[in-house]
């Protein structure tokens, strides 16, 4: 039997609006969105998952959900991240899934892929190289550094929020581009507390979460896009020396950062192969 709804699911202290589609008994695919998204934006990706009979569960994350919006930043560090994507599964009664990731729902898979290896099937991750990888490249690629200094202007409190919704999320608009859903994002994002709530994991980043990541050792598809201003090229290919397992790297020529959006009949097309080599 096949049934897809919006469920408001319990994590924690959290509330977790969350999209759970396909059949109950097929292999469970966890899709994690990232900056400033919903999980919306795999509708054009969770079709051709559902119709090859996986079961697709895509929440809005800590600090998009409206039940799910903590005060302070240190409610949004990795291990709280972590903690709702395994969290959601346990609520779930899903013993094992494969994890999906895209901008920063991809840097939370990784962790989460390195450190609950039992709970992983397999890790796609969409643009964001592993957190190492990126990490070196902040320190040593010039490319890399340019291209990540929008950071520090998230990290500002209080300053950030005002520049992003000045003039009807202008920065936010220009960002997306053409894309379909941006009125869709930019008003989740004027809702209250919830852009706070999403920069405070920009401002919430820490150095150590990803020095301490254990190896990873689930099968893995990284897939990156070469017009992506936000990550260049030299941690995406450096993202192979960290992955102890199984690994495909995937470059979508001439696709921008928002992928899911973008190129989700390519992206489906690749996670299908992907998830066939290792379909449990």
């Amino acid at each position: 039997m096949t049934a897809a709804g919006a469920l408001r699911v319990p994590v924690g202290d959290l509330v977790l609006d969350t999209v759970d589609t396909g059949p109950r008994d097929g292999e469970a695919v966890l899709m994690l969105h990232g900056f400033p998204q919903a999980a919306r934006c795999w509708r054009g990706v969770w079709p051709a998952l559902v119709d090859a009979g996986y079961r697709v569960v895509a929440p809005d994350q800590r600090g998009y959900s409206p039940g799910a919006r903590p005060e302070g930043v240190a409610a949004y560090a990795m291990p709280r991240l972590v903690g709702d994507a395994i969290g959601l599964l346990d609520a779930l009664g899903i013993e094992r899934a494969h994890l999906v990731g895209h901008d920063w729902g991809a840097a939370v898979a990784w962790h989460a892929a390195a450190h609950h290896p039992d709970r992983i099937a397999s890790l796609t991750a969409v643009s964001v190289p592993h957190p190492r990888a990126f990490s070196e490249a902040l320190r040593t690629d010039p490319d890399q550094r340019e291209r990540s200094q929008y950071i520090r202007l998230f990290q500002g409190e209080g300053s950030a929020e005002e520049r992003l919704l000045a003039d009807d999320g202008a920065y936010l608009r220009q960002a997306f581009g053409e894309m379909a859903d941006t009125d869709a994002y930019v008003a989740r994002m004027r809702e209250p507390g919830a852009l706070t709530g999403a920069l405070n994991w920009y401002r919430a980043i820490e150095a150590e979460s990803v020095r301490t990541m254990p190896a990873l050792t689930v099968p893995t598809l990284y897939v990156w896009s070469d017009e992506d201003r936000a990550l260049g090229p030299v941690p995406a290919h450096a993202t192979a020396s960290y992955v102890d397992a199984p690994y495909r790297f995937e470059v979508l020529h001439g696709v921008s950062h928002w992928i899911p959006e973008e190129a989700g009949d390519a992206l489906a097309a690749l996670l299908l192969e992907h998830l066939a080599t290792v379909r449990t």
